[in-house]
């Protein structure tokens, strides 16, 4: 329903639509980001909409989203920890971002992106912290690129099964990152052997 929803927006409004989909996904949209960004690539491969400017589009709206998540937390601080926690199930994602900050440290932000709601949620803490916003920037802007390019990439050349990598990526988020791992350096490994051999 909510796709349907989405492929509506698209139509009607545009790089817009994506945009703004993925901005509010920081306040609770009820679209999952990843479905939104490959929705942005399956439409493309429709030639709704123009590849280039859509990828940039929907990068903005990942980096924005999650930006305004960050200005949130170093604004209002705590209060807005304490209103998110109001929310059912979600003491188990500021419980999960809060040891994956503890553990990785400024690398926590990398992987945060493949786990679904805690992306959402390392933000605030970061801001709530005073993580200085040029490391933030820096680890969240790169690793954000990478990522909506993946799951663009995805939508533009595997759409039709859309909503069956979703609900994958949704399920089994750590092994979406691995695989992403796996895929760049496997890209990484092939670019040092072709240069080896030209």
């Amino acid at each position: 329903m909510e796709f349907a929803v989405l492929l509506q927006g698209i139509e009607h409004y545009g790089y817009m639509a994506l945009y703004f989909a993925l901005w509010l996904g920081i306040v609770g949209m009820p679209i999952p980001d990843e479905v939104v960004v490959m929705t942005g690539g399956l439409v493309t491969s429709f030639q709704l909409l123009d590849p280039i400017p859509a990828f940039l589009v929907t990068y903005l709206g990942v980096i924005s989203g999650l930006s305004l998540g960050y200005l949130l937390g170093r604004k209002l601080g705590m209060p807005i920890l304490e209103r998110l926690n109001r929310r059912r199930k979600m003491d188990r994602y500021i419980g999960r971002s809060q040891q994956l900050l503890m553990r990785y440290g400024n690398y926590a932000l990398i992987f945060s992106y493949f786990l679904p709601v805690v992306r959402h949620v390392v933000p605030y803490l970061l801001g709530i912290s005073n993580f200085p916003f040029a490391r933030y920037a820096l680890y969240s802007y790169s690793t954000g690129f990478v990522w909506t390019l993946l799951f663009f990439l995805l939508g533009r050349f595997f759409g039709g099964n859309l909503l069956l990598i979703a609900d994958m990526v949704r399920t089994y988020g750590w092994y979406a990152l691995l695989a992403a791992a796996v895929l760049l350096l496997a890209v990484w490994g092939w670019v040092r052997v072709r240069r080896q051999w030209l």
